[in-house]
């Protein structure tokens, strides 16, 4: 199948639009019916363009059929949504996602040696091209864990200085860059930590016509840390990065932002507040609801108050 079966679109025309109108699309990630509903309710609500992301670990999760059956029963604003592979990890991976319908894929080469992750991503774009999909590459190395393959014990920052010779050699759509996020919910060790806008500065200057993409840009909200601490969680010392600092970067050329942790965050702080307050609660479509208002009160907020999307579909 191809992706506009489903109506979807792919990310570069959505990011070639945000770097002209200086936002950024927000790719949200989802794991299950709930999560997807979430995105795409928030996305009708503010009228926003939007990313539905999937690692390999949640198209694992949800299988071929079960997922791409959910994108087809879904409603949402035709070509104003795109299905994209998060965090591919090998060329097999990237071409099993754009086979079955996805409209954009990630590799993620960033351990590599420099010489293999052009060699792999080139060999990706042209296979996606293709099929009119379109690619995200990464340069640089962000520390934390986002899941069981995608994690780092340490951080590395993107060199400008070798970021349009990549762009060149992979014919890479957009590129994910590494000034200073992390995965996970413990994004930095104090509050008084901040993005390198120098670095990022450089890398716009050197290609500014790249789309420019961050990973682990969760605000980490600490509503949620406190209520599912309040309600038999225990997450201690989580941070995140600060609206004011994403606000800054979408002016400096970063068109895509990607959100998991957040929406982790409120869906859990929901179900455990539910519950806490319930005892008795046994039927799922009470506490699963009342997870999904919550993710999609969190969505929406990132759409108006972070990327500037609302309105832009």
């Amino acid at each position: 199948m191809h992706y506009s079966d489903f109506g979807l679109i792919n990310t570069k025309k959505l990011l070639i639009r945000a770097l002209r109108g200086k936002y950024a699309v927000p790719a949200f990630n989802f794991y299950n019916m709930e999560t997807l509903k979430a995105i795409l309710n928030a996305a009708t609500q503010t009228n926003s363009p939007v990313i539905l992301a999937v690692s390999e670990s949640a198209l694992k999760y949800m299988g071929d059929d079960i997922l791409m059956g959910m994108i087809r029963g879904a409603k949402y604003k035709k070509n104003q949504v795109a299905l994209h592979l998060d965090h591919g990890h090998s060329f097999e991976s990237c071409k099993h996602a754009i086979d079955i319908g996805f409209s954009s894929v990630m590799f993620d080469g960033s351990a590599l040696p420099l010489s293999e992750n052009i060699k792999i991503s080139k060999k990706i774009s042209d296979y996606a091209h293709k099929h009119d999909v379109s690619v995200e590459t990464e340069l640089g190395v962000l520390a934390g864990i986002e899941d069981e393959l995608t994690y780092a014990d340490s951080h590395l920052y993107t060199d400008p200085d070798i970021v349009a010779d990549f762009v060149k050699q992979t014919n890479t759509d957009s590129l994910a860059i590494a000034v200073g996020t992390s995965h996970g919910l413990y994004k930095k060790k104090s509050d008084s930590e901040k993005l390198r806008f120098d670095i990022l500065q450089q890398i716009a200057n050197n290609i500014p016509n790249t789309p420019l993409v961050l990973h682990g840009a969760s605000s980490i909200p600490q509503k949620y840390i406190n209520d599912i601490n309040k309600y038999g969680g225990k997450l201690n010392n989580a941070r995140g990065i600060n609206a004011t600092q994403l606000k800054r970067a979408i002016k400096m050329h970063i068109t895509k932002i990607n959100v998991d942790s957040d929406l982790r965050l409120a869906f859990t702080a929901g179900i455990r507040e539910q519950f806490y307050k319930n005892k008795s609660i046994t039927n799922p479509r009470q506490y699963l609801n009342f997870a999904m208002d919550k993710m999609i009160q969190q969505c929406i907020d990132e759409i108006k108050n972070i990327m500037g999307s609302a309105n832009k579909a």
